[in-house]
Parts: structure tokens; sequence; C-alpha cells
């Protein structure tokens, strides 16, 4: 166990973690970066990014490790831990980490993200980003002309059915009650649109489907009022079941909402307390991007750069 002082810690390795760090290197300000549990972020789940600048096609792990290499090659110390709690009310902020070793920063860049809900089912985890998705605009354009399902009944579902009738040849929308939570304009949308079919009071029970072979090809549903299966072919399935933004280390340190997310003022990363900046889904709860993570990573360092600069000044 150790205890180290830096003068900018960053935590989190996606987008936003990672062009942090490449900011606040390049203006010498000797970041260190904690990785966190899921080294990447969410990214790494996605099999293909086609709409990140610069790029084609890239799978997401790829476009991380370029970002990580990219910060370590303009002095960025990374360190592979966790965090666990904080005491922001320090001067220098005290973080600890999983492995017991204490930081002490004198600013903060937050950047830990937020983690999709999934089902937790068997087989789930296999078959991530071979049929199974959390988000239509990352994934969508590879169902082109197929079958897919969406598991949900509010705003985010409604999206995601409306955004995936765009390209899929049909949209499934699984709901287990027997009406929506979005707004009824958008139930009006989805409800008028000829490819989109919703199957009421219904839980997605199993996942068939191989990853080394074909990938999902089926769920099996169950009525929740009759508890009777069936199976359904699909050529993938989008939960849109919320997120979970990464903030448990930082309860009762932060202003949140009433989801957790950290707020900061519009526009900024600014949060609550003096010298924490958050950036990327940590604070974003619409627009979950990785070119939208990596645009707030870029404002966060520029804060950090500007709030150091006015604790040292000249």
């Amino acid at each position: 166990m150790a205890q180290v002082h830096v003068p900018l810690l960053i935590l989190g390795s996606g987008p936003a973690g990672y062009t942090a760090a490449i900011y606040a290197a390049r203006a010498s300000l000797s970041p260190v970066l904690v990785t966190g549990m899921q080294q990447g972020g969410q990214l790494t789940q996605t099999s293909e990014i086609e709409n990140y600048p610069g790029f084609e096609k890239i799978t997401g792990y790829e476009l991380v490790e370029k970002m990580r290499l990219q910060a370590e090659s303009f002095g960025t110390k990374i360190i592979v831990d966790t965090v666990v709690s904080s005491d922001l009310s320090k001067r220098p902020m005290e973080i600890t980490m999983e492995t017991g070793d204490v930081y002490t920063c004198n600013a903060l860049i937050i950047a830990t993200g937020a983690s999709a809900r999934w089902l937790s089912l068997p087989n789930e985890d296999n078959l991530i980003g071979c049929g199974i998705s959390a988000c239509a605009t990352c994934d969508g354009f590879f169902y082109r002309d197929k079958k897919v399902a969406v598991v949900g009944g509010g705003n985010a579902a409604a999206e995601e059915a409306l955004y995936l009738a765009n390209l899929a040849a049909e949209v499934i929308l699984i709901h287990r009650r027997d009406k929506l939570r979005a707004e009824k304009i958008m139930q009006e949308r989805l409800f008028s649109n000829p490819k989109i079919k919703i199957i009421w009071n219904s839980v997605v029970e199993r996942y068939v489907g191989d990853k080394e072979k074909e990938g999902l090809t089926d769920i099996v549903l169950k009525d929740t009022t009759t508890g009777v299966q069936s199976q359904v072919a699909v050529d993938g399935v989008f939960l849109a079941i919320g997120h979970t933004p990464n903030t448990a280390p930082f309860e009762g340190q932060l202003e949140m909402d009433e989801f957790d997310f950290i707020v900061t003022q519009p526009g900024t990363p600014l949060t609550s307390v003096d010298g924490v900046f958050a950036a990327g889904d940590v604070q974003e709860r619409v627009c979950k991007q990785a070119v939208t993570a990596a645009a707030s990573g870029c404002r966060a360092a520029l804060e950090a750069e500007k709030y150091l600069g006015q604790l040292t000044p000249g």
C-alpha cells in the first residue's frame, strides 16, 4: 500500500478519460490515469465502429487502444486499478484504490462512465457484441435488413426501436407490461410504424446462439401473465433498460441527480466541488457516443489546466 501525490488524477479509461489525458499531458500537467475495472470502458463491447471521425471501420477495442498509446506517448502515467472511495473535502483531495493505494491530487477528472444494464441471463456475456448490444446507434448498422428485438418500455427503448426501423427489416419491441412508459408522442410513432411489432407482457428468458459459430439466433420469451414460453428467431437484441453511472465512490461528495449522474454546470465539466471535473457518460444522460465523450474529456482537461494554473500563479 502506497500513498502518492499527483497534480492531476484522471479516473476512467474510455474516450473521455483518454482524451482528457492527451490534452492534459500535452499541457505538461503530468496526469496519472487510473483505468478502472473495465479498461477501455463500454466502447470495448462494441464490435465495429464506423461513425468515429477518421476511421471508416475500427473495433471499439482498437480505438481505445490507439487512444491509450497516444496518451502514453505524451507522458500520461497509466495505473491499472479501481477507485473505491474518495474524500473530496480535503486539500489535496484523497482517492482510495482497490489495491489500498491512496492518491492525493490537486485536481480530479472523473470519467468513470456508466454501465449498461443487462439482463444477467446465461450466455449473455458470451454474446455481447455477437448479437447482443445496448446501443442501436453504435451497432444498428450491422443489422441492416435483418430482424432485431428491442427490450424495454421507456423513451430509450422507443428511440432505439424507431432508429432501428430505419435499418432493419423488422423490429420487435418486447415489454414486460401491457403499456409503455414512453412519452405519448413516442408511442404514437411506434404504433404507426409498420416495421415495428410489440410483444406485450413478456420477458426474455434465454438467449440461443453460439459466439464461435453464428452468434445469436433466437430468444426464448416468457409471457408474464400465463408463464407460456415461446421461441423467436432474431439476428440481434438491443437492451434499452437503462444505464447505471459509475459514481458510487463519490456518493455524498458531489451533487448528483436522481439517477446518480454527476451534475455539471450546463455546457461545462464543472461539478459542485472546485477542482473536480466530470466528463463522458458519468454526467451525460442523453447522448452516449464516443465522440461526445471525447469532446467532454477535452473540455475537462482544459478546465483542469485553468484551475491548476490559478493555484500556482506564474
